[in-house]
C-alpha cells in the first residue's frame, strides 16, 4: 500500500544563525599609549628632566628648571590594562543544551486499547478538515454521555491511492459508549510491532514525514502492514496546526 499523501511538499528554510560579537569586542585588547606618553629621546630618566614645552622667554627667565605644568606623564605612566574579563551585560548567552532527537524508526510495541471508532474517506484536497470533523462528531458524542478520553485520538489509515484514503478516526475509552452514530462502532486499536516516528508541523507537512519513512523502511529492508497509525499528541481540536505534534507508527509484517 502507498504511503499517505497530503498535499504537495514545502521546502524547508535554512536559517543563518548570527553569531555574537559583543564578547569579542569587549575583550579586545586596550589601544597602544599615546605617543605623549613616551619620554623624548635623550632625556634624563628623572621626571625633572622632561623637556617642557616652549614657554616664553619670561617664563624660562625666571624658572628655568620647572617643570610646565603641561609636562607629559612621567615615562612609568602605563596604559591602563584591559579588563580580565568582559563586563557581565557584554558576555555572550550561554550555550543551551542540545535538544533530544525526536524518536525515528524507534522499535515499539502497540498495545490493543478500547477505543470508540469512525469511519470515513476524504479526497487529499480536504484530508485535514474530514479527520477534524470525524475528531468533532466523537468528541460530542463523549460529551453529550459524559465520557471522558483515556488517551489520544488516532487516525487509521486503512487503505490510500493517488486521489484519497479510507481510515478510521479513534478516541481510546475506558467504558463502553452507547447511542452510536452513523458509521460509528466500539472497537480496539491496533496492536503488534511498529515503528515509531515523529512529525512536527502542520498536516499539510505530513508529505515529507512519510516520504522520509519510506526511505528509511527501504534502507531497512523491512516490510510495513497495510495500516499506517497517527497518534495526536497534541488535541487536533484546540492546537495550532503548524504546531500539532503527531507520532507515526508504522506495524511491520
Amino acid at each position: 500500500m502507498p504511503l499517505p499523501r497530503a498535499f504537495r511538499p514545502i521546502l524547508a528554510g535554512i536559517i543563518a544563525a548570527a553569531l555574537p560579537i559583543g564578547a569579542a569586542l569587549a575583550q579586545s585588547p586596550a589601544p597602544a599609549a599615546s605617543p605623549t606618553a613616551t619620554p623624548a629621546p635623550g632625556a634624563s630618566p628623572t621626571p625633572a628632566a622632561s623637556p617642557a614645552p616652549a614657554a616664553s622667554p619670561t617664563s624660562q627667565a625666571a624658572s628655568p628648571t620647572a617643570p610646565s605644568p603641561t609636562a607629559s606623564p612621567t615615562p612609568s605612566a602605563s596604559p591602563s590594562p584591559a579588563p580580565a574579563s568582559p563586563p557581565p551585560g557584554a558576555q555572550a548567552p550561554a550555550t543551551p543544551p542540545a535538544k533530544t532527537a525526536d524518536p525515528f524508526g524507534e522499535p515499539v510495541t502497540l498495545e490493543a486499547r478500547k477505543v470508540v471508532t469512525i469511519k470515513g474517506n476524504a479526497n487529499w484536497d480536504a484530508a485535514f478538515d474530514t479527520l477534524m470533523d470525524a475528531f468533532k462528531a466523537l468528541t460530542a458524542l463523549l460529551d453529550k454521555q459524559g465520557v471522558k478520553s483515556a488517551g489520544n485520538a488516532l487516525i487509521v489509515y486503512t487503505s490510500t491511492d493517488d486521489t484519497g484514503f479510507t481510515f478510521m478516526a479513534q478516541i481510546p475509552v475506558g467504558q463502553d459508549v452507547k447511542n452510536l452514530g452513523k458509521n460509528m462502532s466500539m472497537g480496539q486499536s491496533p496492536d503488534g510491532k511498529s515503528l515509531k516516528f515523529v512529525h512536527r508541523g502542520s498536516y499539510d507537512n505530513m508529505d515529507n514525514t512519510y516520504e522520509a519513512i519510506t526511505n528509511h523502511l527501504d534502507e531497512k529492508k523491512l516490510e510495513a502492514k497495510d495500516l499506517f497509525i497517527e497518534e495526536y499528541v497534541t488535541d487536533p481540536l484546540k492546537t495550532a496546526e503548524d504546531k500539532l505534534v503527531i507520532n507515526v507508527y508504522v506495524p511491520l509484517k
